[in-house]
């Protein structure tokens, strides 16, 4: 993975290493006020209209929802592309939750605004593929 200091790469990593730290304040600060988070894209349990979740209030609803429920979420991530004001990783987020670990194997990309803030998270990966990697842990 590149070390460059484009924008969407900053926030990007900013996002993940909220995520893991646990830090709902500090991740929803990374977002535009009119951010969107789509993860996964489409309909799914966190979003049946498959719409995203716009604004800081409805991101706050999906940190509640989705994040806050796990254990702990790695990004085993093998690179990145930046092109324009976005960013792609591409490699496997593993959630832990109920003593299981869940690996979401895709490609989770951010764009960012003029002010470096994330205007949008979209997380490319299959449902059912991942329930299918569903082990214990410990």
């Amino acid at each position: 993975m590149t070390t460059t200091d484009h924008p969407a790469r900053v926030a990007g990593l900013a996002s993940q290493a909220a995520v893991r730290a646990r830090d709902k304040a500090a991740w929803i600060a990374l977002f535009a006020e009119d951010g969107i988070v789509e993860d996964p894209i489409g309909p799914s349990g966190f979003d049946p209209e498959g719409k995203g979740h716009r604004g800081t209030e409805a991101i706050a609803a999906f940190w509640d929802k989705a994040i806050a429920q796990t254990e702990s979420i790695e990004f085993l991530f093998g690179d990145s592309f930046a092109c324009g004001n976005e960013i792609a990783f591409t490699g496997t987020i593993r959630s832990t939750l109920g003593g299981h670990s869940i690996d979401a194997e895709g490609v989770f990309t951010y764009r960012v605004d003029g002010s470096g803030k994330i205007a949008a998270l979209r997380a490319f990966w299959e449902i059912d593929r991942a329930m299918a990697t569903a082990k214990k842990v410990g």
